[in-house]
């Protein structure tokens, strides 16, 4: 039988063998998740990527960033051939050929084609890319201002795809 992976711990050794302290985990004893109160097939979906994704039209991202608290809006139209992946911290070569691998775009839009999902936002979302060490930056200012861009579509679930 083959043994789990500890994954805090490969973290911790595979970013400490490139210098970075150990990560602090945060714990959040106070998350507002509920459950959704009403069926997938009346809830606006967006969604959010951390894996360096940028559209060809915008500055691709610092592949070795750290604190990068940076927040593209990704129009809910566009194709995924337009994007570019700059992160130097995992093997991006099948989202290099496919998208979807990283940011399903097109797979939340079938959803939404089908009817399994009311609709998606009128945007997508990609940022906080990078090794992010500065929680109460996170916590005060880019995830308040985040959470208020998605009140401003609407948004009842939001996909996180976390590179």
């Amino acid at each position: 039988m083959m043994k789990p992976i500890s994954y805090v711990d490969a973290l911790n050794n595979h970013y400490g063998s490139m210098g970075f302290p150990p990560y602090q985990w945060t714990i959040n004893d106070t998350a507002p998740l509920h459950r959704v109160s009403k069926p997938l097939a009346e809830c606006r979906i967006s969604m959010l990527t951390s894996g360096g994704v940028s559209h060809c039209t915008l500055p691709g991202f610092d592949p070795d960033a750290r604190n990068d608290h940076r927040l593209d809006t990704v129009p809910g139209d566009v194709s995924t051939v337009d994007f570019n992946i700059n992160d130097s911290y995992y093997n991006h070569d099948d989202a290099d050929s496919d998208l979807n691998c990283i940011f399903p775009i097109d797979r939340l839009r079938e959803l939404a084609a089908s009817g399994e999902i009311g609709s998606t936002a009128p945007r997508f979302w990609s940022g906080f890319m990078g090794r992010i060490y500065n929680r109460t930056k996170v916590i005060e200012e880019s995830a308040p201002a985040f959470v208020e861009k998605l009140r401003e579509d609407a948004v009842d679930i939001l996909v996180a795809a976390p590179a």
